[in-house]
């Protein structure tokens, strides 16, 4: 297991940088246990009573629970021997012997498990699949130092794993596991998904392409200085660090509302930063969740997880994104490139992170039959 770190803000800063910084502050502001227990229920991470309550509309439940559902913390290896943590998911109907199908669920860039995957995993499980939510290496309970580092190709390797630990249950149908990714986990799957054949049927929701938000910000509004002056700064950490010095951190969701705060940054601020959304992992602090290290946010400048998207087909891709989503783009984009298996469908009124947790909104239904149609 990772060790139980403690940042202090004296040797952990947030930094904002000018320009590109601020331009990726709103880009990338998403993102943001092992042992037996088998309880149907789960409370977040940390306390959060200090925190506002947060907009609650629409069915907002992001710590959603069910008494139709088996819950159980477990841990298993990615291919490098790192430890990963996930939370496996298993109906309480499932009758004995069967393999069922499954499917691996991943978080928004930037949060944990805890955050919209549990959510979904959960209610999945509830329609009759066997569910695997899981944390990101560097990220919750996996294990990865620096604590909060980008690693695009492990993020996408933690899905193949989660399908490797899923292949070893009594309870699951190994080949008939699916895989679901929520925010930034949309482009991590979709890059597993081309070189792991046993992933047979994709899904995204809200879906960031990590690379092209990080190259380009939203529209294609960052400029190739923008982007010169974010590797700039990335390389002048990488000295600091390398000598000792403090880490920083970059974008995430800020920590407080200004007159001044754009409507993204405000979208994140109420699931992230009050109870609606928030956890604090154990060994991190409420000032580093969410936030990237600065020196490795540039990792995502080399992520190119669209090209050859089209190779996928003929295993079936579903896109799911809000009409309002300021990250609509992305899912369009996927879509356009992926091969003849696809379907985009973008949810009346919905934003980028009502789809987190507004079960009034999001569209369980559809990902149910999507699922069942393509694990058969």
């Amino acid at each position: 297991m990772r060790p139980n770190l403690s940042p202090t803000t004296g040797s952990h800063r947030l930094r904002k940088l000018t320009g590109a910084g601020i331009t990726t502050l709103a880009v990338l502001a998403a993102d943001a246990c092992s042992g037996a227990d088998t309880t149907t229920s789960s409370a977040p991470i940390s306390p959060v009573a200090n925190l506002a309550t947060g907009d609650l509309s629409h069915g907002a439940d992001n710590f959603y629970t069910s008494d139709q559902v088996t819950r159980q913390p477990v841990t298993f290896q990615n291919q490098y021997r790192m430890e990963l943590a996930g939370n496996l998911f298993v109906p309480n109907n499932l009758a004995t012997g069967t393999r069922a199908p499954a499917m691996v669920v991943g978080h928004p860039m930037g949060a944990v498990k805890e955050q919209s995957a549990d959510l979904y995993a959960t209610k999945m499980a509830e329609q009759g699949f066997v569910t695997l939510s899981i944390d990101l290496p560097f990220w919750g309970g996996s294990e990865g130092e620096p604590r909060n580092a980008v690693a695009p190709d492990l993020y996408a390797e933690a899905f193949s794993a989660g399908v490797d630990y899923l292949r070893t249950q009594d309870t699951v149908d190994p080949e008939r596991i699916g895989a679901l990714g929520i925010c930034g986990s949309g482009s991590f799957v979709i890059s597993a998904a081309k070189i792991d054949p046993r992933i047979k049927a994709v899904a995204t929701v809200s879906m960031y392409d990590m690379g092209a938000a990080a190259r380009n910000g939203l529209n294609h509004s960052v400029t190739l200085d923008q982007r010169r002056t974010m590797i700039d700064a990335a390389a002048d950490q990488r000295d600091i660090e390398f000598t000792g010095g403090p880490t920083e951190y970059t974008s995430g969701t800020v920590h407080e509302l200004t007159a001044e705060s754009t409507p993204i940054e405000r979208e994140f601020y109420d699931f992230y930063r009050t109870q609606r959304g928030a956890v604090t992992p154990e060994g991190a602090t409420p000032e580093t969740t969410t936030h990237p290290t600065l020196s490795s946010n540039v990792k995502f400048l080399n992520f190119y997880p669209f090209n050859d998207i089209e190779t996928i087909s003929p295993r079936p891709m579903l896109f799911v994104t809000g009409e309002n989503a300021h990250s609509r783009e992305f899912s369009e984009d996927a879509y356009q490139r992926a091969g003849t298996a696809k379907e985009l469908v973008i949810v009346p009124g919905a934003g980028h992170v009502d789809l987190y947790d507004r079960t009034e909104l999001i569209p369980f239904d559809k990902l149910t039959s999507f699922f069942q149609t393509n694990l058969r």
